[in-house]
């Protein structure tokens, strides 16, 4: 079915788009500018732009794909809001990276009572390799028996423990990762040494008990009250790629979540 003609499409099916000339095409179709979106984010999955490398201007990627620049405009916009390139006035758009300080923002949310934020260090207790539990599985939509890396690592503010974690990552996608020593930013590794963006994570937060094993590294007595935030998160093409339970002391510190 062909779709209606717009203002930011062109008529004929843009090149390397699955769409047609419209805002549209049949129903239930996505937005030629969705569409442009969609090409974009596969070309940074498949290595075309890597992290921090700027893309080309919106006068040629409208060339490129077919579509007007005002569609392109609107493509970069969105993906500028989801934190997934960063534009520079006067440079152009850049494929973000995962720097502590778009970390801290975007994927740390444990605050100081007096607003400041602070990107924790790290210690890691344990890393290794083993096959994937049925919850593991699940979460990471594994097979029976394949291998995934748990880390578990405590986080600290000033040298004073804050949070500790535990870290299930999908071993085919991280060879490796257990034989170097691992950094404080683990984004920022799975960026540079993996290809694999972190685009997104959901979180599921509750009230607990700490457990004499957790108390102990976090220097509290056993059962003392914790934040456990749930995290899974995902690749710019929806995969997802770690799974992070994090026991988080909240004395002094607070978790904020900007709902703008």
């Amino acid at each position: 079915m062909r779709g209606s003609r717009s203002g930011t499409g062109t008529r004929g099916a843009p090149r390397g788009l699955s769409g047609s000339s419209g805002d549209t095409e049949g129903v239930g179709m996505k937005p030629l500018y969705r569409q442009v979106r969609d090409t974009l984010i596969r070309r940074m999955v498949d290595g075309v732009w890597a992290p921090g490398e700027p893309l080309p201007s919106e006068m040629q990627l409208a060339a490129d794909l077919g579509v007007s620049q005002g569609t392109v405009r609107k493509a970069l916009d969105e993906m500028a809001s989801e934190n997934l390139v960063v534009r520079r006035q006067g440079r152009g758009t850049f494929v973000a990276r995962h720097d502590e300080d778009r970390i801290l923002f975007q994927f740390f949310k444990l605050v100081a009572n007096d607003g400041t934020r602070h990107f924790p260090d790290s210690r890691v207790l344990s890393i290794g390799k083993a096959k994937a539990s049925a919850a593991e599985a699940e979460m990471l939509r594994l097979d029976r028996g394949d291998r995934v890396v748990r880390i578990r690592r405590v986080r600290m503010v000033d040298a004073v423990p804050l949070l500790v974690e535990s870290l299930t990552l999908p071993d085919g996608l991280f060879p490796g990762l257990t034989e170097k020593e691992l950094p404080n930013n683990l984004y920022g590794l799975y960026s540079a040494r993996y290809g694999i963006t972190v685009a997104r994570a959901t979180e599921k937060l509750r009230a607990v008990s700490s457990s004499e094993e957790d108390a102990a590294v976090l220097g509290v007595p056993s059962g003392a009250p914790a934040l456990l935030i749930d995290r899974l998160a995902f690749s710019l093409d929806e995969v997802p790629v770690e799974w992070r339970v994090s026991l988080c002391l909240t004395t002094g510190f607070h978790y904020l979540s900007d709902l703008t």
